[in-house]
Parts: C-alpha cells; structure tokens; sequence
C-alpha cells in the first residue's frame, strides 16, 4: 500500500527569522535556528496568548529548513475538525515538521492517537518537530497520557509580550521592512487609537502604506489621523 503524503501548504513569504521582530524573545528565535540547522533540541514546544507570533516563527523555520534543503511541513491544527488524522500518514519522512495549535487535538481520541504514532516514527527518523499552543504543555487536555509525556519532552519555550515601547519599535521595524517610515510619535498614536494586537497592526501598515502611496504623501500624524478618520466613516 502506497503512503500518503501530507496535503502542501503555502509559506507565507513575509514570515521570515528576519521578518519577525523578537523583543525579549530573541533566546526562542536562537533554539528555533539552531533546531533546524541541527545544532539545538530535536524538539521545541513555543506557548503563548494569540497575537504573539507563534505561527510567524513556525513558518519562519519551515523558511530556514527551506534554505537548507531540508524537507519541512507547517500544518495549523485550529482546522483538524476539516481535516482526518490521515493526513499525517507520511509526514514521519519529513525533516522538520511545524504544528500550530496542538491544543485543538485535545479530546479528540483519533487525532491524539495518530499524533502519537506520528511522534514516535517521527521522533525515530531523528527529524526535528515544533509545536505552539496558547497554554504550557501540561495544561492541554490531552486525554492520551503517553502522548501529553512526550509533548514535555524537549524543550518548553514561552512567548513573553512585548512592551509598549517594544511595540513601537516593531512598527518602526516593520514599516521599514515594507518600504516606508513611520515615526515614534505616529506609533505611540497608533498603540493609544488602534487595536494593539500585532496582527491588527500589521494589517493596519498594509493599509497606512498603499494609502501613502496612493496619495503620495508622507506618513506624518495628521495625515495618519486623515486616513484613520476616513476608515471609520466607511
């Protein structure tokens, strides 16, 4: 009988090691590297509240893995209720396989079961695995004892929030890495205004930058507060 292979997933090209920007997380960005380049743990569980950039990182390692022609797979587990446990028949061949959400597995007695079998012949091939989850590894309620042990195995990483002023350096940093700049005083305005998470915000550069092109203008504080006006009378 044939094996079958996992479905592709696309990376998602902005979501690079040099794209994310670490704050005090600059130590799980080097266990993560050093991971795939194969010099680190076999094994890394990142845990932390939404909006902290666990699916940024493990689609940066699918990135680095890339790079280094090494086989790599990201899977976000949040849509298992649409997709059967067999799709991680296969996936043990692959050199570094990233899942997101391993909490969304939990009491579910198919998907813990091939989940365990998957880790172990996965384990076995000597491949390199990476999980995230919103919460540490003994409080998911795995209801297979043998599968919540060998989540703690390897090494358990959290996610620390950033600051305000680690915010407002993330929007400088990522404002330049799509092309334009964004002063302090505009980021301030923006973590005072706007929706602080990270993604939001992101989103919100997206927005703040075609509108600067469009009219060709700087970035300066009244025509971001222009901008944000006419956003909220659409």
């Amino acid at each position: 009988m044939a094996q079958q292979l996992p479905l592709d997933f696309e990376f998602r090209a902005n979501q690079t090691f040099k794209d994310f920007f670490p704050g005090a997380n600059q130590e799980i960005v080097t266990h993560l590297q050093q991971c795939i380049a194969g010099i680190g743990e076999q094994q890394i569980f990142i845990w932390g509240k939404p909006g902290q950039g666990k699916t940024h990182l493990l689609q940066a390692c699918c990135h680095q893995a890339q790079s280094q022609h090494l086989s790599s797979f990201y899977f976000d587990l949040t849509n298992a209720k649409l997709t059967g446990p067999s799709m991680l028949i296969g996936l043990d061949e692959y050199d570094v396989v990233c899942f997101d959400g391993i909490e969304h597995i939990a009491g579910n007695a198919a998907w813990e079961l091939a989940f365990f079998n998957f880790f172990n012949l996965h384990r076995d091939h000597g491949h390199k695995l990476i999980v995230s989850a919103c919460s540490a590894p003994n409080d998911i309620a795995i209801q297979l004892p043998d599968l919540k042990t060998r989540l703690n195995w390897g090494l358990t990483l959290k996610l620390q929030s950033l600051t305000d002023s680690d915010r407002i350096a993330a929007l400088i940093f990522k404002a330049a890495q799509m092309g334009f700049e964004i002063a302090p005083h505009a980021g301030r305005f923006l973590l005072t205004h706007y929706n602080r998470d990270l993604s939001s915000l992101w989103a919100l550069l997206e927005k703040l930058d075609k509108a600067s092109l469009a009219a060709k203008r700087k970035l300066t504080l009244p025509f971001l507060k222009q901008i944000l006006d006419e956003d909220s009378h659409d």
